[in-house]
C-alpha cells in the first residue's frame, strides 16, 4: 500500500473493504444489541451508536483500521449514569458535552498520551480480550443467552461470573444452537484454508455471511423437520422492528436541555469523556500494532473524531461511543484495507434497521458466536504468549499481568495494573542501570571507572549512593560524565559529597565532565 493511501479513502480496495465491511456489521451487530441491554438504556441506542462510529467516527478519524461504536467497558458507567440523573434523555446530555469535552482535549494536543502505553501492556490487552471473546462467546454458541452480548465483565448482570456462565451453559445445552455453532465454526476454519483461496467464490464472499445464511437455513430446517431443535426468539438476534417510517424516527431521543444547570450532568460527562477517550487511545494503539501496514493514527485527531461522534449520537439518542479493539481487530482479519471498510459496517447497521429487522431477527446468536469465537482465537493466540515470554520477565510479567488483571476485573482496572507493573519494571531498570560500572587490576591498586549513562535522574540516587558506599578503600575511581545530556541535583549531591568519604577510605578520586554543585545541574 502506498504511502499516499496511508489514512485516506482508496476505492482500488473497495472489494477488499466491502467484505471487511460486512464482517464487521455482523460482529457489531449483537455487541450493539447487547450493550444496550447491559447499559440499561434502549436497544436502539446502540445501534444508533453503532451507526455514528461507522459513518461520523470512521470519516473523521485518522485510522485507517479502527472501528468504533457502543464500548463494553463504559456499559456499568452509563447503568449507574441513567438511575443517577433520573432520565435516558437527561444522560443523553451529558453524552453531547462528554463529546465536547473530547473536542477540546483534541485541540489541547491530549491525545499524546496515546504514545506512552508500554507495548507489552497493549498486546496483553489485546490478548485479554481475545480469551474474554472465547469465554463469553461459548454460553452463546451452547444456546445459554441469559447474559446479555457486550457484557465483557468478570462480575456479570446475572449474578454470575465469567466462569460460573460457562458451567451453567454446559448444564443446559441446546442442542440446536451447539449443532448451529459447531457447523459455523467449521465452516469459518474451512473458509481460512489457503488452498481454498484460489477459487474466486472463496476469496471474494465473506465466510462470516456464509456462516450467517447457514445458521438461519439450518434453523429453519429445525422448524420444519426437527422442532425440538428449533430456536426460539430469545436465541436470535433482537433488532428493533419500526413498522413505518413514522415509528423508525420515533426510535430517535433527543437530550434533555432543561438540565444544562444539573451538576450532576456534566461530572457524568466528565467522567465519560476521560473513560471513552483512553479506551479510544488504547484501541487504536491495539489497532496499529496489528495494521499488517504499520500505519500509525494520529491520536489527536482520533480525540476529535471521537468527541465529534459523541457530541452526535448524545444528540440523536445514542449511546458514548469509543474506537472497539474487536470490531477492529475483526477488520483486519477480514481484509479490511482504508477506513471505508469502518464507512461500509454504518452503512450497513442503518440499512439493516430500516429495511432488514425482519430478516436479521431470525439470525441464530449460535453463529455469530462462532464468528466472534474465531475474532478471539486471533487475538490470543498461543505464539504470541511464547514471543511475549521470549523477551524476558521484563516484558512477559506486565503483559501476563495486564491478561489476568482485565480477565478478572474489567478493561480500564486491567490496563491499570499492568500499567503500575510496567512503571515497577521502568523505575527497576532505570534504579539499576544508571551507568557503566569498570574494574580493572592495577600494580598500585584497583582502578574503577563508572561510566553516568545518559540520563541520570533522582531515581538512580539510591543505586549510586549504594555503589559509591560500597567501593573498597585504597583504590582509585574515576566517575565519567562524558556521555551524560542531564544529570540530577541529587545524584550530583551524592558524587560531590562523597569527596569526603573518598578522603577518610583513602580513595584517589577523579571527576570527569561533572558539573560543580551550585543548586543547578549542568549539562
Amino acid at each position: 500500500m502506498n504511502a499516499q493511501h496511508k489514512n485516506t479513502f482508496n476505492f482500488n480496495y473497495f472489494k477488499n473493504d466491502l467484505s471487511a465491511g460486512l464482517v464487521v456489521f455482523l460482529v457489531a451487530l449483537p455487541l450493539c444489541l447487547g450493550i444496550a441491554l447491559a447499559s440499561g438504556a434502549p436497544l436502539f441506542s446502540g445501534i444508533i451508536s453503532g451507526i455514528i462510529g461507522g459513518l461520523v467516527v470512521g470519516f473523521v478519524s485518522g485510522s485507517s483500521l479502527s472501528v468504533s461504536g457502543p464500548a463494553a467497558g463504559l456499559t456499568a458507567i452509563v447503568a449507574a449514569a441513567i438511575i443517577h440523573l433520573g432520565s435516558y434523555e437527561t444522560f443523553l446530555l451529558s453524552v453531547l458535552i462528554a463529546g465536547i469535552i473530547q473536542l477540546i482535549l483534541g485541540y489541547l494536543k491530549a491525545g499524546i498520551i496515546g504514545h506512552y502505553f508500554p507495548s507489552s501492556v497493549i498486546k496483553g490487552m489485546l490478548a485479554a480480550i481475545g480469551l474474554i471473546l472465547v469465554l463469553k462467546q461459548i454460553p452463546h454458541a451452547f444456546g445459554y443467552d441469559k447474559d446479555s452480548e457486550g457484557d465483557f465483565t468478570f462480575f456479570q448482570l446475572d449474578n454470575n461470573n465469567t466462569f460460573t456462565e460457562i458451567i451453567n451453559s454446559v448444564n443446559h445445552i441446546n442442542a440446536g444452537a451447539t449443532l448451529i455453532a459447531l457447523i459455523s465454526l467449521l465452516l469459518l476454519i474451512t473458509w481460512e484454508w489457503p488452498a481454498l483461496k484460489k477459487y474466486s467464490f472463496f476469496k471474494n464472499v465473506p465466510g462470516a455471511l456464509v456462516v450467517v445464511l447457514a445458521g438461519l437455513a439450518l434453523n429453519i430446517t429445525f422448524e420444519y423437520f426437527a422442532p425440538a431443535l428449533f430456536l426460539g426468539s430469545e436465541e436470535l438476534v433482537q433488532l428493533p422492528v419500526s413498522s413505518s417510517f413514522q415509528g423508525f424516527v420515533h426510535l430517535f431521543t433527543l437530550p434533555d436541555f432543561t438540565q444544562l444547570g444539573n451538576f450532576k450532568v456534566y461530572s457524568i460527562a466528565f467522567t465519560i469523556a476521560i473513560v471513552a477517550s483512553l479506551e479510544s487511545l488504547l484501541s487504536v494503539e491495539a489497532t496499529d500494532k496489528l495494521d499488517p501496514y504499520k500505519r500509525s493514527t494520529p491520536t489527536n485527531r482520533e480525540l476529535k473524531a471521537q468527541g465529534f461522534g459523541n457530541l452526535i449520537s448524545g444528540l440523536i439518542g445514542g449511546l458514548p461511543l469509543t474506537a472497539v479493539i474487536v470490531r477492529s481487530s475483526a477488520n483486519i482479519n477480514s481484509g479490511g484495507k482504508t477506513k471505508l471498510a469502518a464507512i461500509i459496517h454504518g452503512i450497513f447497521l442503518l440499512v439493516s434497521v430500516i429495511l432488514l429487522a425482519p430478516f436479521l431477527n431470525k439470525i441464530p446468536l449460535a453463529s455469530l458466536a462462532a464468528i466472534l469465537l474465531l475474532v478471539g482465537y486471533k487475538l490470543a493466540k498461543v505464539s504470541l504468549f511464547k514471543s511475549m515470554y521470549k523477551l524476558g520477565w521484563n516484558q512477559f510479567l506486565p503483559f501476563i499481568i495486564t491478561v489476568v488483571a482485565i480477565l478478572l476485573t474489567d478493561l480500564l482496572k486491567g490496563i491499570s495494573v499492568g500499567l503500575i507493573v510496567s512503571i515497577f519494571f521502568i523505575l527497576r531498570n532505570n534504579y539499576r542501570r544508571p551507568y557503566f560500572f569498570v574494574q580493572s587490576e592495577h600494580k598500585e591498586g584497583k582502578i574503577i571507572s563508572i561510566e553516568l549513562s545518559e540520563d541520570v535522574t533522582f531515581i538512580n540516587k539510591g543505586s549510586i549512593a549504594l555503589t559509591l558506599d560500597h567501593l573498597p578503600e585504597n583504590s582509585t575511581v574515576i566517575i565519567d560524565g562524558t556521555r551524560s545530556r542531564n544529570i540530577d541535583l541529587d545524584v550530583l549531591e551524592i558524587i560531590h559529597n562523597f569527596k569526603e568519604t573518598a578522603i577518610l577510605k583513602n580513595i584517589e578520586l577523579q571527576l570527569k565532565s561533572i558539573p560543580a554543585f551550585n543548586g543547578t545541574a549542568a549539562h
